[in-house]
């Protein structure tokens, strides 16, 4: 049963457009919204709208900001279950993956309704007399939320929790195939009792998305933009702003590496990299992009990483398996293209075939549907730097091998691609836990676990690129959604200037020990 979603602004369903997206259950095809989407006038409209309900949201106390985000989570923890199983339905997530990722935001909302009573400031000694220096936690006004759709409402919610408690009002744009999963979430935000204006829903394209951004940037209607998605378009974002003297929040892609030394538990390793390989299809933006194996324990890692992905089950999403489809068509285009990038000097592992699962690629106890977007997992042993496979983010179900010598070596493979999401090392030697920490330039590091996994009071968030040193999450996120205002009040009844009206004292200097 399928239903017709529109943006939201103030409170308002948008009138329908004349462009339509149909977001279908990627496991089976089945229609699941028909989204009509807005354009850049659209966009630019919801941001002046949330411009104009962002001061009155602001005046309100932050311990009752933290309130109405402690009644979200309330919300989202009473729904949890059908959100839940809405998200496998719309984008193929495994249930146990969704019910997951319900729960992080869940805890999102539980870590930050406290920060309502802590968006501390300082009080600050002054060099005079009779003079106090104060700073205080400023919102920046209106944040532009853009969002991508294989974490349909935990990522989301990483921004929307921590902009709406600092007292800014958000235009959230989220992706056109996740857009009921988006819709749903916005409607539990939205009873949580936050005003109409101060979170609004905009569906949209991403060049429509782009001119209204652009326009709202220009207009000064929006103060902060934070984006996860591909590191191209985070890079024309990331320019966009630079033009208004705005920072975004940038959360991109991975090339994410997983080092496996020569005193590694093995079987620790393979469980690690077929979960944080294949968990979500390979589609995470921390999903592993390469093993760095230890060339001593290569054939042993190899001969257990294939066993393990070839028993494990694909299928239907509602069922207990490994992963379950591609998120989207254009996804399922773009992998396709990626299995083009396997050369003749790799070895391909962990499937009875490459491609698309069906009657003419069959895989031993396949459980989905074959009209889904099924795709076999594929461990491609041999990749080196210069191969694409190598170098670029595969958003898929593949896994590239390599070999090392030195942890050196290791470390300098593990950087090369130039990302900096995350990374592991799977070690029982805590020497080599720590160099690979230090020379690694990934933003998050992970020892003997995944490279995937985030939580919600940890900052989350990478460099190079995979974003621009920003982070989300914790406390650490705070900083993305305020700004620092330093106030100094001066009662002594005259003009003290600083640096130059200040107590001087006279040491001795030249005195020593007899």
């Amino acid at each position: 049963m399928s239903h017709t979603v529109r943006s939201v602004i103030a409170g308002e369903r948008e009138a329908a457009a004349g462009r339509t997206f149909r977001s279908t259950n990627p496991a089976t095809g089945e229609l699941v919204a028909e989204v009509q989407l807005s354009d850049a006038t659209g966009f630019a409209a919801a941001a002046s709208t949330a411009k104009r309900a962002q001061r009155a949201w602001a005046d309100l106390p932050a311990p009752a900001r933290g309130e109405v985000i402690a009644h979200a989570g309330q919300l989202v923890r009473a729904n949890a279950e059908k959100l839940a199983r809405l998200v496998t339905r719309e984008i193929g997530k495994p249930l146990k993956e969704a019910r997951g990722e319900v729960q992080e935001v869940i805890d999102t909302c539980t870590f930050f309704l406290g920060e309502g009573r802590r968006l501390y400031g300082q009080t600050v000694p002054s060099e005079m007399p009779d003079k106090e220096l104060f700073t205080f936690r400023q919102p920046v006004g209106v944040a532009a939320v853009i969002t991508a759709g294989n974490f349909p409402v935990a990522v989301p919610s990483w921004y929307l929790v921590p902009a709406l408690l600092c007292g800014n009002a958000v235009v959230w744009k989220p992706a056109e195939y996740s857009a009921a999963s988006a819709e749903a979430l916005y409607e539990l935000f939205a009873h949580a009792g936050l005003p109409e204006g101060v979170l609004n829903l905009v569906f949209a394209d991403g060049a429509d998305t782009f001119a209204g951004l652009t326009e709202a940037l220009g207009a000064g209607t929006v103060n902060k933009v934070g984006f996860t998605g591909s590191s191209e378009v985070g890079a024309r974002i990331g320019e966009l702003c630079g033009r208004h003297l705005q920072s975004p929040c940038l959360e991109l892609g991975g090339k994410n590496p997983m080092v496996v030394t020569a005193d590694a538990d093995l079987d620790q390793a393979v469980e690690g990299a077929l979960f944080s390989g294949f968990g979500t299809a390979g589609q995470r933006c921390t999903s592993l992009g390469t093993a760095i194996v230890h060339e001593s324990v290569l054939p042993e890692f190899l001969r257990r990483f294939d066993e393990a992905t070839r028993a494990a089950v694909i299928g239907d999403p509602t069922g207990d398996v490994l992963y379950g489809p591609l998120l989207d068509e254009k996804f399922a285009h773009s992998y396709e293209k990626t299995l083009g990038q396997i050369g003749t000097h790799h070895e391909v592992h962990g499937s009875t075939a490459i491609g698309r699962i069906g009657d003419a690629r069959p895989r031993a106890g396949f459980t989905g549907d074959a009209t889904g977007l099924y795709y076999h997992p594929v461990i491609v042993s041999g990749v080196r730097p210069g191969d694409a496979l190598f170098d670029t983010e595969t958003f898929g179900p593949i896994v590239g091998v390599t070999s090392y010598r030195t942890l050196d070596e290791a470390i300098e493979l593990a950087n090369a691609p130039g990302y900096g999401l995350s990374s592991a090392i799977y070690t029982t030697d805590p020497a080599a836990a720590f160099r690979f920490r230090r020379g690694i330039g990934a933003g998050m590091v992970s020892v003997n676990n995944t490279t995937s996994g985030a939580e919600a009071h940890l900052p989350f968030g990478g460099n190079g690129k995979s974003g621009n040193g920003s982070r989300q999450s914790g406390m650490w996120v705070l900083d993305q959604f305020t700004r620092w205002q330093s106030l100094n009040w001066d009662f002594s009844g005259h003009l003290q200037k600083a640096q130059m009206d200040i107590t001087v004292v006279d040491p001795d200097l030249e005195y020593r020990l007899p």
